[in-house]
Formats: C-alpha cells, sequence, structure tokens
C-alpha cells in the first residue's frame, strides 16, 4: 500500500482521516513559489482581497529542506494510484519523492513532495527582486491543520519550521479553468 506524507496544507486537508507521522532529517520552510504574473491553464492566480486586483508577485508555499537534526510532523494517508494522480497534478510545483525509509511504524511505501527546482528558482528570484508573499487563507489552513492535532503536534510544528520570515497578504484564489487562453503575462 501507498501513502503520502502531508506536512503543509495536506495536513488540514487530512485532518480526521489521516494518521500522524514524524518524517526525520527536515526542516520546514517556504521554499517554492509560483509567479502571480503568468497565467497557466490548470493552475491557480491571486487577487488582492481588498480591491481585487491582481498583484505582481510571487506567491510562496511551504517545502521541506533536508536538516539532519529536525523532525518534521505532519500526517500519513494511505492512497491508490489514481489519488497519487491527483495529487501529482496538485503539488505541480513538487517532486513526489520515497521518503519510506525516515518514517517509522507505516506498513508501505511513503511518498512526501519536495519543492521542484523551478519552484525554487521562481522563490529564489522572487526574494531577490523584494516580490514574495504569503496567502493569509495558505498560512492559516497549514497553522489550523497542526492546531486540529493538538498541542503537543502544534508544538512539534513551530519547533520543526521556520515561516515567520515573509509578508503575509489577504489573497483570493482563483482556479484559472483547463481551457483558459494560452499562458499570459501580467505586467510588472
Amino acid at each position: 500500500m501507498d501513502h503520502v506524507f502531508g506536512y503543509g496544507s495536506l495536513v488540514g486537508d487530512w485532518a480526521g482521516i489521516g494518521v500522524v507521522a514524524h518524517l526525520r532529517g527536515y526542516r520546514r520552510r517556504f521554499g517554492v513559489a509560483t509567479d502571480n504574473t503568468v497565467t497557466i491553464p490548470g493552475y491557480k492566480m491571486y487577487l488582492r482581497r481588498s480591491d481585487g486586483v491582481r498583484p505582481a508577485v510571487f506567491v510562496a508555499f511551504v517545502d521541506i529542506d533536508p536538516d539532519p537534526d529536525t523532525t518534521v510532523n505532519g500526517l500519513v494517508h494511505p492512497v491508490d494510484a489514481a489519488e497519487l494522480e491527483v495529487l501529482d497534478r496538485r503539488e505541480r510545483n513538487y517532486d513526489r519523492v520515497d521518503v519510506t525509509e525516515e518514517i517509522d511504524g507505516v506498513d508501505g511505501r511513503v511518498w512526501t513532495y519536495r519543492g521542484k527546482q523551478a519552484g525554487r528558482e521562481r522563490l529564489r528570484r522572487g526574494m531577490a527582486e523584494g516580490r514574495v508573499v504569503v496567502s493569509r487563507e495558505y498560512v492559516e489552513r497549514v497553522r489550523g491543520g497542526f492546531e486540529a492535532l493538538g498541542e503537543a503536534e502544534q508544538r512539534a510544528f513551530a519547533e520543526s519550521s521556520d515561516l515567520d520570515d515573509l509578508p503575509v497578504w489577504d489573497l483570493e484564489r482563483l482556479d484559472i479553468p483547463d481551457d483558459a487562453p494560452a499562458p499570459q503575462e501580467v505586467p510588472v
């Protein structure tokens, strides 16, 4: 049986159905970003809630980086091949990697998602240009997932995360239909 280890927004999605697990040798950070100036059919974009304008920013998401002194907590959830395909499409800024050896107590293979090089490069570019933000709704969803797991897991989340270094904006996520026109760029 295959499983997926979620350490960010998937924790909120799987509250009540996933099993608490711990991934050795990693630390949680904002590690990937999407360029909000580019329209990609089948993906997403963000508008400022205050005025409905699409800001020329890079929107960051949680990732994990190797850290031999840290263990990241999260949830493990069993998945079948069809669910893996759905998650692979959803997690398009990430590569699915096998972390079975870094997680104890799970019978079967365990996958997680680590930032793709392109997503990491977008974050670096956005940082260099001073245009990286995080969606308040996303941060609240991630933190809320760990709050739902109880005080001990919330504390473990705080101890294994570096997530307080980026501006948080009130953004509204809009999903772009698959049949949207070809990619377009919004002026910066």
